[in-house]
Formats: C-alpha cells, structure tokens, sequence
C-alpha cells in the first residue's frame, strides 16, 4: 500500500471517529428499532400497495418478499436521463423473476448545467444537488422497502441521491446508469468552433449546428466533466456494479446490466444471508478510493464539493488538504477531453475503469479492503461485462491498455501526480486543476482585473480591453452569494486570449464546468466574499501571483492588502427563475471546502 495514501486514509478514520461512531450508531439503530413494511398499520400499508397487482398486493402484505424502492431521476428532456424511460418495467420484471417486488419510491429533479450555463437559472444548480437528497428522502420516507435502486448520471443528480440515500443507509442500494451517448463532434473540434465563435469569425447558426453534432443523442455527454467522473465514482466506491458505467443507452448489454443490478441488490437485503446495507460499503477507505480514482482519471473539480458533502452525510470529514497530499503521490493514468481529445467512449475501449482499477490495486493505489454490492474486495471490479447469446458474462480485463494515448499503467502514467492542487494564501484556500493546463501556464503573477459578474467580463473582452496579461477576479459568486454558479461561460474567452500569446488566469469563489480547461484557474475560494473573504478586497492593478506547483495564491505588492476593509457585498435581489425560493439555502449553506451544503448542521 502507498504509504502516503495509507497515511492520509488512517488520519481521515481518526479525524472522523467521532461523527462516524455517531452515525453508524443511528443507522444501527434504524436497522433494529425503526418501523418496517410489516410493521406498519393496515390503512398505512393498503396505501402503500393500492395500485399494485393482486400478486403484488399478496407479497407485499407480508414480510418475506423483499421490495425494491426505485429512486428515478428519469425527465425526457435532457438525454442523460431519457433513457430511464424504460428502467422500470425492467427493474419490475426482472424483480418478479427472483420473486421479489419493485415500485417506483419517487422521482428527483434532474437539471443540466449544460443548458443553464451563463443564465439565471444556473443559480440553482449547486443547490438542486440538496433538493435532490431532500426528495430522495421524500421518497424513502414511506417505509416500504427492502433494498434501492438509484437511477442518476448527471452532475449534481449521483451525489444528491448518495446524500439522500446515506439517511437510509441501513438498506442496501446500487446504483443504475444510463451510459454515455454513442460519439458525435470531436471535443478538439467542438472547443476550436467555441473559440471562433468567441472571437467573431463565427455566427450563432454555426455554433449551434457543431453543438448539435457533440450532443446528438440520449446518453450522458461523452466528455469527461462531472457527469462521467460521477460514474468512475460509483465504480471506485463499489456502488455500481463493474464495467457498466460507459454503456451506451438503448443496447441489450445495458438491458442486461440493470437486470442484473436487480439481482445484486436482492441479495444483500436482510431477508437472506448477504445483509450489505449502505453503510457498509461507503467508509473512509472507498471515500479515499474514490478521491484517488478522481485524480488518476483528471476528473472533475466539482468533486472537491460533491465528495466532501457525500462524505459528511456519512459521518466522515475530509478536506482539500487531503486531495491535495493524494495528488502527489497519484499518477495521471488517463487522457480525456478535456485533458486530451477522446471521449469516454474511446476511454472504455481501450480498457476504461477496469484495467485502470486492476494496475492501481497492484501498485498499492487503491485500498483494497472495503465492502461493495458485490461483496469484500475490489477484485471483482477488475472484469468487464459483456452480452453473450443473452446473458450477463464476465471476462478478466485487458492484460495492457489498448490505446495508451488514452490510457496508460502506473508504470508509464502521463503525469506523475494527480490534476488537483490546493493554493492558499492571503487571498483564502482554492483548489486549481492541472490535468489540462500545460506546465508553462501552471504558474503566473500578473495585475488583477476586477469584474462583478461573468457578462462584465464578455463586455470588456467585447471592448478589447483584455488584450494583455492579467488575473481575471469573479468574486460574489460562492455559495453564500448567488448559489455558486460555474462561470463556464469564461472558458473560450480565457482561452483565445492565452492562445493569442497572453499570460491570463482565473480567480474566483465561484466554479468553473467539470470540464475545466487549459487556463489556469484558482477557484472554489474559501471564505467566498459574501463571508467576509479577503477575494472582495482585490481591487484592479493588484497583482496576483498563482503557482500551483508550490501551492501559492495571494496578492503581491500591497502593503495594505490584509487591512484593507472588506466592503459588505452589494444587495442584489435574486429573484427570477425560482432563485427566490432558495434564500435559505444561500443563507445557511457552509463553505465550499465543507460541501456548500445545507445540511452541514445536521445532527448525526
């Protein structure tokens, strides 16, 4: 075992004994002592199967069958969750066929980033993941089941269902993906018409026809953001099953796998001898496993939030510090746009999740004694499924990548280390992704140029005034302020600029995409300004100076920097686009480096 990851792991189970101790004790308790499907009053139960089926109303009146809840972020307009359009029925038949019972618990919502970038709507997008765990538990909150079954791809959607889920973590769930679309537009091709357009060679009519050529069809887009890194994680942590998370929708291999998700489930209820509740399977150990499988692959920042808020919802505390020493000692193992040009699909063909999981037990990169839905181990994550006359078949990975521009061993990573860094100093902490950015743009000290929102940027790269080296900072943007927003409407404006010749970077308490790019970006600044950051003092000229290598952010040359008054930030009125209904959460939610959630007080 890598000394360093063993020594990270072992700090996190000390940090975290007294939240976990807590927690497993509740959850122990809503095992024995909690109310159950049996246990509950004839009018409660007779609401519960009215519309089942007279064999579903027999099974469900007693205590034997087991019944799976299905949590379903299923909406037909957004194509990662389209294709959940027909999980149910299979869910429903599969289960009659190993004697059990499925009912749809309750449905989550489901936005796209993709479609809120650079809008009001946006606002809410950081927060849906928090409404997402709230109607997890809504749907759980009737007592019915036995097991569950998650049906989430997207960004916020596979983390607010584990959220959720970790409430009711004294039943066994898995997780039930959708896969990615099959390839369309090039991402090489896709990011060189974006910058065109940013430039003004290009019209709207042709930046949407390339857009529509990238994402084409139903399934996850296939570049590697926070959608995709969402699924490594579930396969890392043991919570999906091996394999299948880079499935395309609509093939008989995908019918199979969720068919067969059914049957995994089904046996680790407490009716059989296989009890594998949630609770066991998600400890610090498959926490750390999943920060490491996110630093081999150049996943998504997002993550620093996400797995720090799915962790805490599991009693366990980890920091940006902790990524940050995990970094050094995890090699880059995988080149996916935006850390190179293929996509997901590419990925999985030439050996995807599996091998890279199967070379990272055998360098002592992934601790290997954990539970999953498939039992102790790892070592069943290192095969592949395929179809065959069928059925579900197993086979061993690939002995070697198959395509080592796109993936590669420990013994030939493409970096020595992982894409995160932690940065920190007199402006805050801020995490900074390196996967992308070439070793010349990892460090830079140039004057700050102050903008209030991500359109005063555009503006004043519409007015040529951003034709020279500079330090963008966005600050009011945290989740305190506007709901933390990705300013992923930057990216090709940043990016013309550095390829024009200039040294340009980010700065800012708000987050970029999970595909964030070659520019080098500070983000995530924690305190944001709207807590009273040192980011709201940054005035224009003040030079900055990032190096990510060394683990540096702060303004240079400014005697007066740290006691300057922290303006109180400007009111603005969020409303529109439901933002109103979200005061309480810009209210009550915790920092970023904590999860930016609303939960963060909750009694364990």
């Amino acid at each position: 075992m890598n000394p360093v990851i063993k020594s990270v792991t072992a700090r996190i189970i000390e940090r975290s004994k007294a939240r976990r101790d807590a927690y497993l004790s509740r959850i122990d308790a809503a095992a024995s002592d909690g109310p159950s499907r049996s246990g509950l009053a004839c009018s409660n139960l007779a609401h519960g199967f009215a519309a089942s089926g007279a064999d579903e109303k027999k099974a469900l009146s007693g205590s034997v069958v087991p019944n799976i809840g299905v949590v379903t972020a299923y909406n037909d307009m957004l194509s990662a969750h389209q294709p959940f359009s027909t999980y149910p029925e299979i869910i429903k038949n599969a289960a009659r066929k190993h004697g059990a019972v499925a009912q749809v618990a309750g449905g989550v919502p489901a936005m796209c980033d993709g479609v809120t970038q650079g809008t009001d709507g946006m606002d809410l997008s950081l927060f849906s993941r928090d409404v997402i765990a709230l109607s997890t538990a809504v749907a759980l909150s009737h007592d019915m089941f036995d097991a569950v079954l998650c049906l989430g791809i997207c960004d916020k959607i596979v983390p607010g269902l584990l959220i959720g889920a970790l409430s009711f973590a004294h039943l066994p769930v898995v997780f039930v993906p959708a896969g990615p679309m099959v390839s369309g537009l090039g991402n090489k091709e896709k990011a060189r018409v974006r910058e065109q357009f940013a430039a003004g060679k290009i019209g709207r009519d042709e930046l949407l026809a390339a857009e529509s050529a990238a994402y084409h069809a139903p399934g996850t887009c296939t570049f590697y953001g926070t959608a995709n890194s969402n699924q490594m994680l579930m396969e890392f942590m043991g919570l999906q099953l091996p394999g299948g998370s880079f499935v395309n929708p609509g093939t008989p291999l995908r019918d199979l796998l969720t068919e067969e998700a059914v049957a995994t489930v089904l046996k680790t209820t407490n009716l059989g001898d296989n009890y594998q509740p949630l609770a066991s399977v998600v400890s610090e150990k498959s926490i750390v496993n999943g920060i490491v499988g996110l630093l081999a692959t150049g996943g998504s920042t997002n993550h620093t939030i996400h797995l720090v808020a799915i962790a805490r919802a599991a009693g366990i505390s980890i920091d940006w510090q902790d990524f940050s020493e995990l970094s050094q000692v995890v090699p880059q193992l995988s080149r996916v746009y935006p850390n190179g040009t293929a996509d997901v699909n590419h990925f999985h063909a030439a050996g995807g999740l599996g091998f890279m999981m199967n070379d990272m037990l055998q360098n002592g990169l992934l601790n290997e004694d954990v539970n999953t839905i498939l039992g102790p181990g790892l070592q069943a994550y290192c095969r592949e499924p395929a179809g065959v006359d069928g059925e579900l078949r197993w086979s061993e990975v690939p002995p070697r990548s198959l395509d080592e521009d796109i993936l590669r061993p420990c013994s030939r990573p493409f970096n020595e280390e992982g894409g995160m860094r932690l940065v920190n100093g007199n402006i805050g902490r801020a995490v900074v992704k390196v996967s992308a950015v070439k070793q010349e743009h990892q460090a830079i000290t140039a004057p700050a140029r102050v903008f209030a929102s991500q359109q005063a940027f555009v503006d004043a790269f519409n007015q040529d005034e951003l034709e020279k080296d500079f330090v963008a900072v966005v600050s009011q943007q945290g989740p305190r302020g506007n709901g933390m927003p990705e300013l992923h409407k930057l990216t090709p404006y940043l990016g013309l600029l550095q390829n024009r010749g200039y040294n340009v970077a980010l700065v800012t308490d708000g987050r970029m995409s999970g595909a964030s790019g070659k520019v080098l970006a500070a983000i995530h600044v924690t305190p944001e300004a709207v807590a009273g950051g040192a980011i709201a003092a940054i005035r224009d000229g003040d030079l900055i100076h990032i190096d990510a290598a060394k683990g540096v952010l702060e303004v240079q040359d400014a005697a007066d920097f740290e006691s300057r008054a922290v303006a109180p930030p400007p009111q603005v009125t969020h409303t529109g686009m439901g933002r109103e209904l979200f005061s309480a959460f810009r209210e009550r939610s915790c920092s970023a480096e904590q999860g930016a959630s609303l939960f963060d007080e909750v009694p364990l």
